[in-house]
């Protein structure tokens, strides 16, 4: 391989798999972890937003987007180890770390073991577990799985993008979903799927002692007043509401969840 194809597509090799990643601008370290079948380009928004001001890091999770995508059994504990070897081998630490949705999970169980990782915490929709306690709740991510086997990634994506961009003017994201969404690995997806019920940190994130920003979109599937719940349990912690948004927020409300990312680390770098 050459070196001009090595630029291209730079790739940190960690606990045996290669990931994807991409730096962008220079200052203090800034890492965002994507979600559930996401990957770095779901960041196109806030890349050049905060590149202006930090070194942005962005890397593909693990059997998405463009990293390795081994087969067996996935865990948040194995995405996190994966993250921190990451930040490690990069030498990106102390680093603000942005998660949204899966990886505000990564973030969490990274932020209650390995403390020495964080300048700040930010999450997007997400949640320090993922207990499902009654079979309504189950459903959900049981319905997923039967989707993706009967008819494959793009109808899940297909699914997807009709639930979370409903209004007219979002079809350029609907289609932009279903695209990005029928390229995932189908195997890798459900092993990704499976790694996420049934985990929780919720009992140790009062150990968390630098800054953190909890963000939810107000229509988002957990409330708001879950978020403010678990957030009273960090000290410092502080809550901001995204209008106008569901589940996507960094797709559908950039502007409104750029300023308030900056407005937050600007008070902390």
């Amino acid at each position: 391989m050459t070196k001009e194809v090595l630029r291209a597509m730079p790739t940190c090799r960690v606990n045996n798999v290669d990931l994807y990643y991409e730096i962008t601008g220079q200052g203090p370290p800034l890492l965002f972890i994507h979600g559930l079948g996401s990957s770095t380009r779901d960041w196109e928004n806030q890349v050049p937003f905060f590149s202006q001001r930090f070194q942005v890091i962005t890397f593909d999770v693990r059997g998405h987007g463009r990293s390795g995508k081994p087969r067996g059994r996935y865990s948040i504990s194995i995405f996190a180890a994966d993250t921190s070897a990451f930040m490690r081998t990069l030498n990106i630490i102390p680093a603000h770390v942005v998660g949204f949705l899966m990886g505000g999970m990564i973030a969490f169980q990274l932020a209650v073991t390995e403390s020495d990782l964080f300048r700040s915490l930010t999450i997007i929709n997400s949640g320090p577990e993922l207990i499902f306690r009654t079979l309504k709740e189950k459903f959900p991510f049981f319905i997923r799985r039967v989707i993706v086997r009967l008819f494959g990634m793009r109808g899940m994506g297909t699914v997807l993008a009709n639930t979370l961009f409903p209004k007219p003017e979002h079809k350029t994201l609907r289609d932009r979903l279903i695209q990005r969404w029928s390229e995932n690995d189908k195997q890798a997806y459900i092993a990704s799927i499976k790694a996420l019920p049934n985990w929780t940190v919720m009992d140790k994130i009062h150990m968390i002692a630098f800054p953190t920003l909890i963000i939810s979109a107000d229509m988002n599937y957990a409330p708001v007043a879950w978020k403010e719940s678990y957030a009273s349990k960090i000290v410092g912690a502080k809550v901001a509401v995204i209008r106008d948004s569901r589940h996507m927020t960094p797709l559908e409300q950039p502007e409104q969840l750029n300023q308030t990312i900056m407005t937050f680390l600007s008070k902390v770098d």
